[in-house]
């Protein structure tokens, strides 16, 4: 049985986890089909269905530059195969309602918090995935919001892409990632980002290494 499966009541999820996607000017829209497919794929695949379901609570949002934040899914229980399928249908199609500008990390992780606090259920373990291809430079350094969010036990992990800047790694250890087993997993091109999305997703259904 999954840790999920394990945790999980009627009003309580092991998981509460926000897919947040970059849309900003450095996403050309190839790319950016190549970032919600390969997600779409990840989350279907059966070590991370077998995590995923029987409770997590999953949404997905898609930011830019400061002001530039949308919920495409809004909060979604899963308790079902069908119902985590049904979900990564919707990644799999998101529409791109961002502006493709600049990139605030900082106003991403606000967003993320926000979504955190209005959680339908309580859950276990909350973790934000932040997902993008290079480093903030909009909006509020997303390093004072991170140390907010890691100090209420919330994890912020991230994909970087690295085709456009190879040392993305080190700025999002210093100012984007933190909080219980917090992690970076990146990938050298989009053509590498299902099979970098897929590891991600497996280590987070199976929770922080302690």
């Amino acid at each position: 049985m999954s840790r999920s499966g394990e945790a999980a009541t009627a009003d309580r999820v092991d998981l509460a986890l926000v897919l947040a996607v970059d849309g900003s000017a450095s996403v050309t829209y190839e790319e950016f089909g190549l970032i919600a497919g390969g997600m779409a794929a990840a989350l279907r695949d059966p070590t991370v269905v077998q995590g995923l379901v029987g409770g997590s609570l999953l949404s997905l949002l898609l930011w830019s530059g400061a002001g530039a934040q949308e919920v495409i899914t809004p909060w979604t229980v899963v308790r079902t195969a069908e119902a985590l399928h049904a979900f990564a249908d919707e990644v799999e199609n998101m529409p791109r309602l961002v502006r493709a500008g600049s990139t605030a990390i900082g106003e991403a992780l606000l967003a993320a918090l926000t979504l955190l606090s209005h959680m339908p259920v309580t859950a276990k373990r909350s973790v934000v995935d932040v997902v993008g291809d290079g480093r903030s430079n909009d909006g509020v350094e997303p390093g004072p919001i991170r140390d907010r969010m890691a100090s209420a036990g919330i994890t912020i992990n991230g994909l970087c892409i690295l085709h456009e800047e190879p040392d993305l790694v080190t700025s999002y250890t210093d100012s984007v990632i933190g909080g219980p087993g917090a992690f970076v997993v990146t990938c050298r091109t989009y053509a590498d980002f299902t099979e970098a999305m897929r590891q991600k997703l497996t280590r987070e259904v199976n929770g922080p290494i302690v």
